[in-house]
């Protein structure tokens, strides 16, 4: 049966743990298709049936043109709204949109664990889409590298958050646009078209082949920082050493890097770019996680305002050298899942 949005959100609900394995976006999608519904339902209103059918078509013909590696899997993760329940019947565009969406703000540390063991990393992830915190699924998946652990929803082919037990964990936070003109929404539509000009990967597919093929934090560090990008980016690197930590922000084809005890909001702090803000308050949420992420216990006490805003729909702590990960899917009137935690 079908998850209730409105039961959904007075109910936390457990936060499935789901083996795919190398089987990538499809078998997410497969594994969970009521959680893939209840996003695209959702991602129908915020968009509307005509947005989302648009941006849908003009997202495969930029993955298409780019001949970008992971467009065979939304391809088949596309398929399977074909075969969403009935409660969800009639939706049959996102996936492609999904993929290539960059809305998100996020508030994200790290820092030596204080048990001493590691280095640990404490993130949010703030979207202003509703039903992505009860939906929240983490993938256990597995490549040439290893296995790791995706926090990550159905029909999503990128990584946004993961952790690789033994090897390192790693969050990605949108900038600011840049200011080129006046306007924010014009400096959004040059920003997309200089992205449909470039075949480079998309910041999450970037950090989807670090987790795939990168065994060390130093093999991962040197891939965020020198592999071209079609969107600028913050990529949060957590090692499993107390100073393997970092925050690199991206441009394009330039990186510059902040090392471990380390914050990340939405705006530059290393480059001198003027930008549009991102999400609520970016320079308050930094302030404010700067000042308690190296002394907050784990779990999440720690989520809590400025940090914690309508627009959180997760929080993790991950902590690579001691293989544990813990999560937790938040909707605009609080926790929307129980906190689970994955030794």
């Amino acid at each position: 049966m079908s998850e209730s949005p409105t039961i959904a959100s007075r109910i936390p609900m457990p936060i499935p743990v789901l083996e795919i394995g190398a089987g990538g976006a499809p078998a997410l999608a497969k594994a969970a298709p009521d959680r893939l519904g209840l996003i695209l339902a959702a991602a129908e209103v915020h968009y509307t049936r005509i947005g989302l059918e648009i941006g849908d078509r003009l997202s495969r013909r930029w993955f298409e043109r780019a001949e970008n590696p992971y467009l065979d899997e939304i391809a088949a993760a596309a398929a399977c709204l074909h075969h969403v329940p009935a409660g969800h019947a009639g939706v049959r565009a996102g996936a492609y949109l999904l993929n290539l969406s960059y809305e998100w703000t996020c508030t994200t540390a790290v820092a030596p664990d204080p048990t001493g063991r590691g280095n640990r990393m404490l993130r949010t992830l703030d979207w202003p889409l509703d039903n992505l915190g009860r939906a929240l699924v983490v993938a256990r998946q597995e490549d040439d590298a290893g296995p790791y652990l995706n926090v990550t929803w159905p029909g999503f082919a990128g990584v946004i958050t993961a952790m690789a037990p033994g090897r390192f964990a790693a969050a990605l936070n949108q900038p600011p646009a840049i200011k080129r003109t006046f306007s924010c929404w014009l400096d959004w539509a040059i920003a997309r078209a200089r992205v449909f000009q470039s075949r480079a990967l998309p910041p999450a597919h970037l950090l989807r082949r670090v987790f795939d093929t990168c065994r060390t934090y130093a093999e991962a560090r040197a891939m965020l920082i020198e592999t071209p990008l079609c969107l600028p980016a913050f990529f949060t690197l957590s090692g499993i050493a107390p100073n393997e930590g970092c925050v690199i922000e991206r441009t394009e084809d330039a990186a510059r890097v902040r090392e471990s005890p380390a914050t990340a909001a939405n705006h530059w702090v290393s480059f001198p770019f003027p930008g549009w803000p991102r999400g609520e308050a970016s320079e308050t949420r930094f302030r404010r996680m700067s000042e308690i992420h190296r002394r907050a216990p784990d779990g999440f006490a720690w989520v809590a305002p400025p940090i914690l805003n309508a627009t959180t729909r997760a929080a993790v702590v991950a902590n690579a050298a001691r293989g544990v990960l813990w999560v937790q899917g938040y909707e605009s009137d609080g926790p929307a899942t129980a906190p689970l935690v994955v030794p």
